[in-house]
């Protein structure tokens, strides 16, 4: 601990020089008085916290000595993700999925050039769907 250059005795006992418009002596001793007494609590609080550090040091090497903390074996595991954030994951990959397979199977039906006018209708509205969705298959390339 840093040398104290006052103790509160030696804060009490000091005698000021009294002049011509000075500071009210009463006014200084109460404000002294006060002061001791921060200083005693300041103290007090220093042993009880230098008490206690000496008994948490001597438990840790006794704890160290003996063998691991179950604080500290058992590391805490991270909080698992919120579910919301899950759904919407879910849902992200799903609509992915589906427009990778209306991409592959599109492309299917007109690798087999059918003839018919469901083929053709079907065909139509795969086109018109492919185009409001282009931006989610630019993402689904890009994942």
């Amino acid at each position: 601990m840093a040398n104290l250059i006052y103790s509160p005795k030696d804060i009490l006992q000091q005698e000021f020089k009294q002049k011509m418009r000075g500071y009210d002596p009463v006014e200084v001793d109460e404000f002294l008085d006060n002061v001791i007494k921060d200083y005693d609590s300041f103290n007090k609080q220093i042993l009880a916290l230098q008490e206690e550090n000496d008994r948490l040091s001597a438990k840790l090497t006794q704890s160290g000595k003996g063998g691991v903390m179950p604080s500290a074996a058992a590391p805490t595991r991270p909080a698992a993700p919120e579910p919301k954030s899950s759904a919407v994951t879910n849902f992200d990959i799903l609509k992915r999925l589906s427009n990778l397979e209306r991409e592959v199977f599109g492309k299917k039906l007109d690798n087999n050039n059918y003839s018919s006018p469901s083929a053709t209708a079907e065909t139509t509205k795969r086109d018109s769907l492919s185009d409001n969705n282009s931006s989610d298959m630019e993402k689904t390339r890009l994942f």
